[in-house]
C-alpha cells in the first residue's frame, strides 16, 4: 500500500557545505576508515609529489613520520601557486586545499600526467585531518595557511624568505574518523620503493622519528631494477630482464620481464605510478603482445612445427616476473581507488610496442630466446598433463553425480552466502569440529598432514594431490582457466589449524595455495584464519578462554581478586579440546574470532610467499632471523 504523502519541501534537502560531504561519507573517497583508509592519506598527498617527479620538476620527497602522530611530506618541485585564482577570488593554495575538484591537473596544461587524477586528493586529506599546514617555497619566500578539519584558520601569508623551491604539506588525521593512527612503516616502505622504481631519478627518503628509523629509495634502472628485486630469490633463465621503452601516441610505455624457473607468475601493472591491482588495458595489451610474439618467434625458429599447437597465454607466463607501466595525460580509472585502467585506445599501444620490442630482442638474442620458448613448451606439456588430471577430478565426479569428498562433512544450507566451509588440520581436531560445529551452516573438510607446497610444484603434480583436489572439489569452483567464483560453495572459508609450528606451516601452505591459485577468492573477502584459543583460566566457577600471553596475564590477575588461585590449562591442538570446548572456543560465530585474509600489496606478498615457500634458503634464512624477534605465540 502506497502511503500517503508527507510533508517533503525544499527545506529538507541538505547541502553539505565546502569539505562536510568528505567528512560525512569518508569511505567514498578513501574507500575506508580502517587500516588503508588510513594510510591511503599519505599516498594521496605523497602522489601529488610524484606529480611534479613525472612532469620534471622535482627530484626529491621527504616523508617523515612524526612521533606525535603527525605526518610531513616535503617535495622540491614548483610549489602550489599561491597567486589570485581567478575564478575563485582567493589563493590558488586555499582552492586547492579547501575545495573538491580542484587542481593542476584537468586542463592538462601543468600536468602531461599525474597519478591524483580526479583533483580530490590533498582537499579530501585536509578534510579527514583535525589539523593541518601547508607551507610553500616560490620565488624567494616562505607562503603558510593552516586549516583545522578542512577549514582555513586564516589567510594564505608570506611569513618569511626561503631558499629554493617546493612544498611540504602536514597533517594529522582525525582521531574521530580513524581507528588509531598506527601507520605501518613497512607498508609505506613498499609504496615509496615502487614509486622510486617506476620514476627514474626521483629520491625518496623515507623518516620515522616513532622508532628512529631511515630509509632513502633511488633506482637508475626503474622498472628494469624493480624485476630484478622481485626475481633476486629466483634462478632466472638469463641475467639481465628484457626492457622495452616507447612513446605510442602521447602514452609512454615502459615493460621489463624476465623469466625465472619457476611456475608462478609475477606480473604488476601500473598507469602513472599507480598500482592497477585489478590490471586493465594495458596489461591486456602486455599479454597478447606476449603470446603472440612468443609463438610466431617459434613458428619461424622452426621450435614450434607446423602441426604442433601454438602456445597458450597461461603458458608463456609460468615463471615470467614483468613490470608493465604506462603514462598518459588522462587516465580513466575505475572509481577513486584507481584499482583497474580503463583507456580502451591503451591496450593498442602497449600491444604494438611490446610486440615490436620483443621481436628485436628475440631476433637479437637467440640463445636466450630459445631458452624462453622451451621453458614455456615445458609449460604447455605440464598444463596438458594438468588439464587430464583435473578432467579427470571433473569427469569422475560427473559419473559419481557431482560426489563430493568423502571426508566432508556437508552442511544443510544450500545459500552459499550463508554457509561456511572449515578446512580442519588433522583427523582427531576433523572429529571434533564435525561433532561440535552448528551442521545447518558449518561444513568441516579435515585435512591429513601438510598438503603440498605449490610454490614449488607443477600444476600436473599440484593435481595429482589427494589433499588438495579435494579442498578443489569441496569449494566447487574448479581451477585454472575453468575457475568460477560464482560456483562457490560456500561464502567463508575458514583456515583452522593448531596454535604451533607446524600449524603454522600448514596453515602457510594452505595461504600459498589459495594466494597463487584462488586468488580472486581472497581478494573477494572469502578467506578467514580460525583462531583457536592458547589457554584456559579457570579460578573456582570462572573459566575464560584465552588468546594471547598478554591477556592470560591481565585474564590471571583478573581472576585472581576473587580469592582463589587460577588454574591455567595450555592448549597445544585443536585435537586436545572436546567438540563442546572447540565449538565455544572457536567455532562458536557469537563468541568466535576469525580473521579476514587480505592482500593489501600484492607485490610485497609475491615476495614473501616466495621467500618463505620457495628453494632458495638463505633468503629465507635472512628473513626468519630479521622477524624472529615479532613472532608471537611460538611454541616451544
Amino acid at each position: 500500500m502506497i502511503r500517503e504523502s508527507e510533508s517533503y519541501s525544499g527545506s529538507d534537502i541538505q547541502v553539505l557545505e565546502g569539505l562536510e560531504a568528505v567528512r560525512r561519507r569518508p569511505g567514498m573517497y578513501i574507500g575506508s576508515t580502517d587500516y588503508r583508509g588510513l594510510h591511503h592519506l599519505v599516498y594521496e598527498v605523497v602522489d601529488n609529489s610524484v606529480d611534479e617527479a613525472l612532469a620534471g620538476y622535482c627530484d626529491l620527497i621527504q616523508v617523515t613520520m612524526h612521533a606525535d602522530g603527525k605526518v610531513s611530506v616535503e617535495d622540491n618541485g614548483r610549489g602550489i601557486p599561491v597567486d589570485i585564482q581567478p575564478q575563485m577570488g582567493k589563493s590558488a593554495l586555499e582552492v586547492v586545499m579547501t575545495i573538491l575538484h580542484a587542481g593542476g591537473k584537468f586542463g592538462g596544461e601543468a600536468y602531461k600526467v599525474s597519478g591524483g587524477l580526479h583533483g580530490v586528493g590533498v582537499s579530501v586529506v585536509n578534510a579527514l585531518s583535525s589539523w593541518m599546514r601547508s607551507e610553500v617555497r616560490k620565488g624567494g619566500y616562505l607562503y603558510a595557511q593552516e586549516y583545522v578539519r578542512g577549514v582555513p584558520q586564516g589567510p594564505v601569508e608570506r611569513i618569511g624568505t626561503a631558499e629554493g623551491h617546493g612544498t611540504k604539506q602536514t597533517f594529522l588525521a582525525d582521531t574521530t574518523i580513524f581507528e588509531n593512527l598506527d601507520y605501518s612503516f613497512d607498508t609505506l616502505a613498499q609504496r615509496f620503493r615502487e614509486m622510486a622504481y617506476l620514476t627514474k631519478g626521483l629520491r625518496i627518503k623515507f623518516v620515522d622519528e616513532r622508532s628512529d628509523k631511515e630509509l632513502s629509495f633511488y633506482f637508475e634502472g626503474g622498472v628494469v631494477s624493480f624485476v630484478r628485486h622481485l626475481n633476486k630469490n629466483r634462478a632466472v633463465l638469463y641475467p639481465m630482464p628484457i626492457y622495452i621503452e616507447k612513446q605510442v601516441n602521447g602514452t609512454s610505455v615502459e615493460v621489463a620481464l624476465q623469466y625465472n624457473d619457476g611456475y608462478s607468475e609475477s606480473v604488476f601493472s601500473f598507469a602513472n605510478n599507480i598500482n592497477t591491482v585489478d590490471g586493465g588495458t594495458h596489461l591486456t595489451g602486455f599479454r597478447t603482445a606476449l603470446t603472440r610474439s612468443l609463438n610466431d618467434y617459434a613458428r619461424k625458429a622452426n621450435i614450434i612445427k607446423e602441426a604442433d599447437s601454438s602456445l597458450s597465454g597461461e603458458d608463456v607466463r609460468e615463471g615470467l616476473t614483468a613490470i608493465i607501466s604506462v603514462k598518459l595525460g588522462e587516465p580513466q580509472f575505475e572509481g577513486q581507488t584507481k584499482a583497474k585502467l580503463g583507456n580502451a585506445e591503451v591496450r593498442n599501444q602497449v600491444e604494438s610496442a611490446v610486440a615490436e620490442g620483443l621481436q628485436q630482442y628475440l631476433d637479437e638474442h637467440p640463445t636466450e630466446a630459445r631458452r624462453i620458448i622451451e621453458k614455456c613448451l615445458t609449460a604447455s606439456r605440464a598444463r596438458e598433463a594438468a588439464r587430464k588430471a583435473r578432467d579427470l577430478v571433473i569427469r569422475k565426479g560427473a559419473l559419481e553425480g557431482m560426489t563430493l569428498p568423502g571426508k566432508l562433512a556437508d552442511c544443510s544450507e544450500k545459500d552459499p552466502a550463508g554457509s561456511e566451509l572449515y578446512i580442519v588440520e588433522g583427523d582427531s581436531a576433523g572429529g571434533s569440529a564435525k561433532q561440535g560445529r552448528d551442521r545447518r551452516f558449518q561444513a568441516i573438510l579435515p585435512l591429513r598432514g601438510k598438503i603440498l607446497n605449490v610454490e614449488r610444484a607443477r600444476p600436473d603434480r599440484m593435481l595429482a594431490s589427494e589433499e588438495i583436489r579435494a579442498i578443489i572439489t569441496a569449494l566447487g569452483t574448479g581451477i585454472g582457466e575453468k575457475f568460477n567464483l560464482d560456483k562457490l560453495r560456500y561464502h567463508r572459508v575458514i583456515l583452522m589449524s593448531d596454535a604451533d609450528v607446524d600449524g603454522s606451516h600448514i596453515r602457510t601452505l594452505l595461504l600459498t595455495f589459495f594466494f597463487r591459485h584462488m586468488s580472486d577468492l581472497v581478494d573477494r573477502g572469502h578467506l578467514y584464519i580460525a583462531q583457536p584459543p592458547l589457554f584456559r583460566v579457570s579460578a573456582g566457577k570462572e573459566s575464560r578462554w584465552v588468546y594471547s600471553d598478554k591477556e592470560k596475564d591481565v585474564v590471571m590477575k583478573e581472576l585472581g581478586g576473587n580469592g582463589k588461585e587460577p588454574s591455567i590449562q595450555r592448549y597445544k591442538g585443536l585435537g586436545e579440546m572436546n567438540p563442546e570446548q572447540l565449538w565455544e572456543s572457536t567455532m562458536n560465530p557469537e563468541t568466535r574470532t576469525i580473521l579476514q585474509v587480505n592482500v593489501e600489496d600484492a607485490v610485497a606478498a609475491d615476495e614473501v610467499f616466495d621467500m618463505l615457500m620457495g628453494d632458495q634458503v638463505p633468503p629465507r634464512k635472512r628473513f626468519i632471523q630479521t622477524h624472529a624477534k615479532d613472532v608471537r605465540n611460538l611454541d616451544v
